[in-house]
């Protein structure tokens, strides 16, 4: 079983790391405590709740939407994001696992597109779904642009 810190298990859910540690003051969830006193969480009850909260929480729905990355252009409209949740290869081929909310989507692709990837358990990922295919990509964090300057004549 593994157990995640509080800061990893409210990115993973979607909620500040505040909200997480008051919902653990309230008792609202459990968890373990390490000798120093920190608050682990087991993936099982992180997944508890996201199944407990998601139909009820619209405005947490809205926010997992929200692009985190830079895809520079694609034609699939049709985006659900999700956590890695298992990642195969075998021969040519991969499976890919993706838990979106309470639902799981798997995906068949080759093992040289999940090569591309650098897809592991527990990262951030989309799966495009257009017509019958289901696409799986990975964000690129957008790099800071500098402010620029205007030109004095």
């Amino acid at each position: 079983m593994a157990l995640l810190t509080a800061r990893a298990a409210a990115e993973r859910m979607g909620i500040g790391y505040s909200t997480l540690k008051q919902w653990i003051r309230q008792g609202k969830i459990r968890t373990t405590q390490t000798a120093g006193g920190h608050h682990r969480l087991s993936e099982a009850e992180v997944d508890r709740m996201l199944a407990h909260n998601s139909p009820s929480a619209p405005a947490q729905a809205r926010t997992a939407d929200r692009p985190t990355g830079l895809i520079v252009a694609l034609s699939g409209r049709n985006q659900l994001r999700g956590f890695v949740e298992e990642v195969r290869i075998d021969g040519l081929l991969g499976q890919v696992r993706l838990r979106i909310g309470d639902q799981r989507l798997t995906a068949i692709i080759t093992s040289d597109a999940l090569s591309v990837l650098k897809l592991r358990r527990g990262d951030s990922a989309l799966a495009i779904v257009k017509s019958t295919e289901v696409m799986i990509a990975r964000e690129a964090d957008q790099p800071a642009r500098p402010a620029r300057r205007r030109r004095r004549r």
